[in-house]
């Protein structure tokens, strides 16, 4: 499939555009600069033909699931939504500099900081599991790293309901980290399949590659993926400083049969950090909301594709005619009705000169007077 060129970046209020951060199947990514707050923020971004109502739902979705999700500490923060001036639905989210897209490729992944993003992302995935979501594309590139070193689940472009996942709702994956019964287009997701997701992701960062690639040029095709995750066939990760029991959590979240797998997120994050205490390691703690979090949230429409969010029917430009800034307070009032209002300009005031200049007219005929009837004019 060609490669889809990025679409230009749009222009948004109290946004200005610094460069591109990645374009995506469906979407486009731009760095902006957020001028109150001030912050770097990521913009995700529909093209310009927004038509396809799929796109539409998909977009509409990540945003609500996010709303849902973002204020838990592993998961990346969404500020806002809308549409833009020439049309196209966008997402304000916090902006991540770092990912694990390529690390774990180019350098050796230490056995405790694997083992700590473990235990994050399933706290992440447990917490959208109790709210009734699934992710659908757990994988290192979908793990950012924030500006204070944390790791965060992103992307729930393909998220779903589990209420609704089905085989016939499948739009998209990523095989290397794809459970065998969604390689074979069984389900679209479920919970089985998330661990599965996860512990191939956290075999992939201490491994340096997916489960089922081979170093070997020309041997890791799609076909071939799939037909080596359909046998899913666990190979133990070549590392004297990977304990028996991470292989023994690994080669169990990653069963063939769902059954088999570690039934929740959090049960697979139970046993990470059980790993930990034999290691010596402080077990990182599991963040999961109470379970009165999900019910206290109305659930995601994952069938909504209408165009939602503040529009903006034009684009503001600076004005032709430069007023004089205002400054302190009196610079937060702009509107005739409100109760702070905006100090007057200094103005000449002519009727005080008036009324001052009468009375000196009226003190110098005193003055004039007065001299007269001493004799001495």
């Amino acid at each position: 499939m060609a490669t889809r060129l990025p679409s230009a970046p749009p222009i948004l209020p109290g946004l200005t555009y610094i460069r591109p951060l990645g374009s995506g199947g469906f979407a486009d990514v731009f760095l902006y600069e957020q001028d109150m707050p001030r912050r770097d923020v990521a913009v995700k971004v529909l093209p310009s033909d927004v038509r396809d109502p799929e796109l539409r739902r998909m977009f509409n979705a990540e945003a609500d699931v996010l709303a849902h999700l973002s204020a838990h500490p592993s998961i990346v923060t969404v500020y806002q939504a809308g549409i833009s001036a020439d049309g196209r639905p966008y997402i304000v989210m916090e902006f991540c500099p770092g990912s694990l897209a390529q690390r774990y490729r180019i350098e050796r992944l230490p056995v405790p900081e694997v083992l700590e993003i473990g235990v994050k992302m399933a706290s992440a995935l447990e917490s959208a599991h109790r709210a009734g979501l699934v992710h659908r594309d757990v994988k290192p590139s979908n793990i950012l790293v924030t500006t204070f070193g944390a790791p965060v689940l992103a992307d729930f472009g393909i998220s779903s309901s589990l209420a609704r996942a089905t085989a016939d709702e499948v739009l998209a994956m990523s095989i290397p980290w794809s459970a065998p019964e969604v390689v074979a287009e069984q389900t679209a997701g479920t919970i089985a399949s998330e661990v599965w997701s996860l512990g191939a992701t956290v075999y992939s960062l201490l491994a340096g590659h997916s489960p089922f690639e081979r170093r070997e040029r020309g041997q890791n095709t799609k076909e071939q993926l799939r037909r080596r995750i359909a046998r899913a066939t666990y190979t133990p990760i070549p590392r004297t400083d990977v304990p028996a029991a991470l292989q023994d959590v690994l080669a169990r979240s990653m069963a063939r049969e769902p059954v088999r797998r570690y039934p929740s997120a959090r049960d697979f994050a139970e046993a990470l950090r059980s790993v930990q205490s034999d290691l010596g390691i402080s077990p990182t703690a599991l963040e999961v909301p109470a379970e009165e979090w999900a019910a206290a949230s109305s659930p995601v429409d994952f069938a909504d594709s209408t165009m939602r969010g503040a529009a903006r029917s034009h684009v503001e430009h600076e004005g032709r005619r430069k007023t004089r800034p205002e400054t302190g307070v009196a610079s937060l009032a702009r509107d005739e009705d409100t109760d702070i209002s905006a100090s007057p300009r200094p103005r000449t005031r002519v009727l005080p000169w008036v009324i001052a200049g009468i009375a000196a007219v009226v003190a110098i005929g005193a003055v004039v007077g007065a001299l007269f009837v001493a004799g001495v004019l």
